[in-house]
């Protein structure tokens, strides 16, 4: 399927922002953390994947201003959600993309 928008620059613009806030290891591992939950603390997060807490909230706030990730309180916690399950579908094209090679 074409997108037949692709040359509209606020399909270009916003479209590269999404991508810049899930290219980077850590972010792609957390989109894969919130493929099959509900949602995540940061602690939970930071304790899956062996960072400390800064990293993770770094990442986070990265993507949560992008529009990838969704964030609630729940008293002194923060539970992050992916927006879209559309997400884990970009990384399956990408890891589709890499097995081709």
């Amino acid at each position: 399927m074409l997108v037949k928008n692709f040359n509209e620059d606020h399909f270009l613009e916003r479209s590269t922002e999404v991508l810049r806030a899930v290219a980077h290891p850590i972010r792609i591992s957390i989109v894969a953390l919130l493929q099959d939950v509900e949602h995540l603390s940061v602690t939970e997060i930071y304790e899956k994947l062996n960072i400390e807490q800064a990293v993770a909230s770094h990442h986070l706030r990265i993507m949560k201003d992008k529009g990838v990730l969704g964030m609630q309180r729940q008293g002194k916690h923060s539970l992050y959600s992916l927006r879209s399950e559309h997400f884990v579908d970009l990384l399956d094209i990408l890891n589709k993309i890499y097995k081709e090679k």
